[in-house]
């Protein structure tokens, strides 16, 4: 989470919530598993369909095992592992998850050169990231038993990130957060074009729709567009 008048994400999130801290919550007729993993505090989201038991996987930033042991514990059938944008701390256990899962991989299209080049020597530390199945764009959607979610670009943290809407909820990713947003001094990012996302993808949503972000707690869109401090 960020302190107030800080934009947070990637590393400067660490210490934000304990890692192995799960919190469940429902955002009708979606079921929202988060697991905070990581050095990092990323939130990783088991997104599933309460009537069929299918489910994807939001930002899997590590601790493979214990994300599979999740799923298992939880019954859920995955169907499609989901980055939100291409940072380490949102997409380590990708290749953990995909080979044990064997379910497509997506992430942003505009993100796919931030996924293959993470910088800082990452690649040298965790190796070659697992390609991706499909690439999202603006529109495209995301089905999982009777739960559909459409990609909305919202670019400004890195140079393609994403969110992802649908049954009340959207999951922002480092886009948004309570009462913050997403850092802009990285590779990609660009702080008049975070706003501009924010403003004009993000708060036109309906106000009571739950904002799940990568880092910290849940909030509203009501919450944000009244007293986010950077929005205002």
């Amino acid at each position: 989470m960020a302190s107030p008048g800080r934009p947070v994400g990637l590393e400067e999130a660490a210490g934000t919530a304990l890692p192995g801290f799960l919190l469940e919550e429902w955002s009708e007729p979606m079921k929202v598993q988060t697991l905070v993993v990581s050095m990092f505090g990323t939130n990783c989201y088991l997104v599933s369909c309460p009537e069929t038991g299918k489910g994807i996987v939001i930002d899997p930033g590590a601790e493979g095992k214990r994300i599979l042991l999740e799923i298992k514990k939880s019954g859920l059938i995955i169907t499609e592992i989901i980055n939100t944008h291409g940072h380490i701390d949102h997409t380590g256990a990708n290749g953990s998850l995909k080979e044990a899962l064997q379910v497509p991989l997506s992430l942003p299209e505009k993100d796919l050169d931030t996924y293959q080049n993470p910088g800082w020597g990452l690649g040298f530390i965790f190796g070659k990231p697992r390609p991706p199945d499909r690439l999202l764009k603006e529109g495209d959607q995301v089905s999982f038993g009777k739960q559909l979610l459409t990609v909305i670009e919202t670019p400004g943290h890195t140079r393609g990130g994403i969110s992802l809407y649908g049954s009340g909820a959207v999951f922002t990713g480092d886009t948004l957060f309570a009462g913050s947003i997403g850092r802009t001094d990285l590779a990609g990012g660009s702080f008049n074009t975070l706003i501009g996302a924010i403003k004009e993808k993000l708060l036109v949503l309906p106000p009571r729709t739950v904002v799940y972000p990568g880092h910290g707690p849940a909030t509203t869109i009501e919450a944000e567009a009244r007293s986010n401090p950077f929005l205002l």
